[in-house]
């Protein structure tokens, strides 16, 4: 079996003082002729029957993993798990759009190459028709799904969304609005001094259909408080969505990887994701990707962008970690369309949306959009059929022989006991 060889991640250092906190200046990728034998192989294979037999791992096992599991053992068992999970060979995807309304924010995230101050020359409020006629286009296309995303808005309330959200779920029924991160939700809740539970049955009455899982970035307070000193804590992002959860919606989870953090704090970060999925049961999904830092605010003090031998190694793990998400997604958009397709066999069932506009992570110079036709055939080359699915993963392929389900947010729905359905919320 190869090496994955040498990948590297440099220290953070600069104003933050990360210290002996970060990771090691230069990580190497374990050789699998160094675990071949001794108790550190008897380790590893123990963990990776138990993985193969399909126990769940804990965080330690999971660390073990990460520091030292070749990076075709974690193929193997990422491939496995997921087959067990997708035994039809089947990978999905969504045809949908990122409409940013508005790049207006004052959290001051050194990460993000997208956002504008307000009263910055740059700064913008998407007009109510332009937005519509981008909404229009996608539905034209076959579009399932808009994702709808802007920023902490100082002025910008929950009643001008809900009025947008009305507008649009009137026009196209047929069009999911995946919208409003955790964070903008939170902060929503803060700059009207109301419960977040308020703001979100204010929005799903309106026509909120599912929450992005935008914002996480990496779930330990300790890099939070470098990289997003004013975003939503840990704890809060998470009760954001568990509140989500109980109010019926469903949310997908993220994970921003590769730039202070420690490899126990993306441990810790997956298993924090897992425990509110074993309460909640209301994640749809999870995707992971390096940090982007180039043409940040902040780039000076950022590492270079992580190795692909980094990616896979914490895609895989992913997958073998969330052992309650279904599905897992690859990020072409970041990664680009070869790797997307080898993720396909280290634990990815989904290969996304098409993204007919993206904005946020093109500001960082790295747009890589593809058309449907190249997405079908980088899933066909990996081995599987591709369909086309909606915001719940019901496939809505002509070429899918089965039913549709979930079809719908209602069909979908988290249904606490005692609660009300969606479809009497928005009525």
């Amino acid at each position: 079996m190869q090496s994955e060889g040498t990948t590297t991640e440099p220290v953070h250092a600069g104003r933050h003082g990360v210290g002996d906190q970060a990771p090691s200046a230069l990580w190497n990728a374990p050789l699998a002729a160094a675990t071949a034998t001794g108790t550190l192989a008897a380790e590893l294979e123990r963990v990776a029957d138990k993985v193969l037999d399909g126990g769940r791992i804990t965080p330690e096992e999971g660390l073990l993993l990460h520091e030292h599991a070749d990076i075709g053992l974690l193929g193997q068992l990422a491939d496995e798990v997921r087959r067990r999970k997708h035994p039809e060979p089947i990978v999905t995807y969504i045809v949908d759009r990122n409409i940013n309304p508005t790049n207006v924010c004052i959290t001051d995230c050194g990460f993000c190459a997208f956002y504008r101050r307000p009263k910055h020359d740059e700064a913008y409020v998407l007009d109510r028709e332009v937005i519509v006629d981008k909404v229009r286009e996608t539905a034209e296309l076959g579009g399932r799904q808009v994702l709808m995303q802007g920023g902490h808005h100082p002025y910008l309330k929950s009643d001008w969304w809900a009025d947008l959200f009305a507008d649009l779920r009137q026009r196209f029924p047929q069009i999911n609005l995946h919208a409003l991160s955790a964070p903008e939700l939170d902060h929503l809740s803060r700059i009207e001094k109301r419960p977040v539970e308020e703001v979100i049955a204010d929005l799903t009455a309106a026509g909120l259909g599912s929450v992005p899982g935008a914002g996480a970035e990496m779930l330990v307070e300790r890099v939070r408080e470098i990289i997003a000193p004013k975003k939503t804590t840990t704890d809060k992002w998470l009760d954001v969505h568990r509140k989500v959860h109980e109010a019926g919606l469903r949310s997908s989870a993220t994970m921003m990887f590769g730039n202070v953090e420690t490899p126990a704090e993306r441990i810790e970060h997956l298993e924090r994701l897992r425990a509110l999925q074993d309460e909640t049961g209301g994640f749809t999904a999870f995707a992971c990707w390096n940090t982007q830092p180039d043409g940040v605010p902040e780039q000076h003090l950022y590492p270079p962008r992580t190795t692909p031998g980094v990616y896979l190694r914490v895609q895989a793990l992913s997958r073998i970690y969330l052992d309650n998400f279904d599905n897992i997604q690859t990020s072409y958009v970041t990664q680009g369309m070869k790797m997307a397709q080898i993720t396909l066999r280290y634990g990815c069932n989904d290969f996304g949306g098409t993204m007919l506009e993206e904005n946020v992570v093109s500001a960082a110079g790295c747009m890589k959009l593809e058309g449907i036709e190249t997405i079908e055939r980088m899933i066909t080359g990996a081995g599987f059929a591709p369909r086309r699915r909606n915001s719940w993963y019901g496939i809505v392929d002509e070429r899918h022989d089965g039913p549709c389900f979930p079809k719908s947010r209602e069909e979908a729905a988290v249904r606490p006991a005692g609660s009300a359905s969606l479809a009497e919320v928005g009525s």
